[in-house]
């Protein structure tokens, strides 16, 4: 193929994809508008504090209901270890927030199809029940002490707001109670100017890196993506899920360019787990958690997602062809 050609078949690619996704990448923005503006992290934070019991169900209903990034979820994990909660509900939201979230669901479905959108987003909720579970596993054996890398203060009767931080020493605590903020009321405006910073984020990379995912198509023999990743081989999954790891970029670009490789003979359970452990353990994600917890807990929730999303890739392939 020549370069004529190649531009061609590329850029006739990336206009076919775009006409078939742009409404479902509307709803998208639309969520994840509405989604910023009215969910408050800080509250979200309380409610985590005050329901303890079966804390890892709701903290994994929570991260696949909110659309925080790496910083979000630190915000979040933040004020869910000022109240010195266990790290079972800390590590759920670790695993499953990264994944997916209302509006990712839309976008994934416009790549792949409903059956592959739901099954990540049913993934991401198995999986950060299960990340939950091995945390509190190796807590009750104490292979978790000390594992948070800030504490939270020692005497409660000198905590100010949520984040549980010290008074200063000569000034009285009048008020140990958190203070929540009063947020401002949304208006037009504010919704539309959101709605602007989001589109242009994502259509450039929506369509820069399908442009990319196709080019690269017919750079790349299709041979070789089928030797590597198609599905009638047993090591394609495990491969994926690996190269997940340091090569997963963000949800609006490693999304398109998935999608290239399944038109060149990528089996959609390889998809899956280079989307799950991608999204997991990019460096966003791995980089707020270590601002917040240890190795031993990063271990959990990598381990957690490779193996998860190798067993959920071959399951994917055996139970949808």
């Amino acid at each position: 193929m020549n370069i004529v050609s190649l531009l061609q078949y590329t850029l006739g690619k990336v206009v076919e994809t775009f006409s078939h996704n742009w409404f479902l990448l509307l709803i998208s923005i639309v969520i994840s508008v509405a989604l910023k503006l009215y969910v408050d992290q800080d509250a979200i934070a309380r409610f985590l504090r005050r329901n303890t019991k079966n804390s890892v169900l709701m903290s994994t209903g929570v991260a696949v209901a909110t659309p925080f990034c790496s910083c979000g979820t630190t915000a979040v994990i933040l004020g869910m270890m000022a109240s010195t909660i266990p790290w079972a509900p800390i590590v759920a939201f670790l695993v499953a927030s990264p994944l997916t979230s209302p509006q990712e669901l839309f976008y994934s479905a416009g790549l792949f199809g409903w059956d592959f959108a739901i099954a990540f987003f049913v993934a991401s909720i198995l999986l950060g029940l299960a990340g939950g579970a091995i945390a509190s596993f190796a807590e009750v054996r104490g292979w978790l002490a000390d594992q948070a890398r800030m504490l939270p203060p020692k005497s409660p009767s000198l905590s100010l707001g949520i984040m549980g931080g010290p008074a200063p020493l000569g000034l009285p605590v009048l008020n140990a109670q958190p203070v929540e903020s009063i947020k401002p009321s949304i208006t037009l405006s504010m919704f539309m100017a959101e709605f602007w910073q989001i589109s242009k984020r994502l259509l450039p990379l929506f369509i820069g890196f399908t442009f990319i995912g196709y080019m690269l198509n017919g750079l790349i023999p299709a041979a070789w993506i089928t030797s590597l990743f198609g599905a009638g081989h047993a090591y394609g999954i495990p491969l994926a899920a690996t190269l997940g790891l340091p090569f997963y970029i963000n949800t609006e670009a490693s999304l398109p360019l998935v999608r290239a490789m399944l038109d060149s003979g990528m089996s959609q359970g390889a998809a899956l787990a280079f989307l799950i452990t991608g999204a997991g353990t990019s460096l966003g994600a791995i980089g707020g958690a270590l601002t917040i917890a240890r190795w031993r807990v990063i271990a959990i929730v990598i381990g957690t997602l490779w193996v998860g999303s190798t067993l959920i890739g071959f399951a994917y392939n055996f139970l949808i062809p």
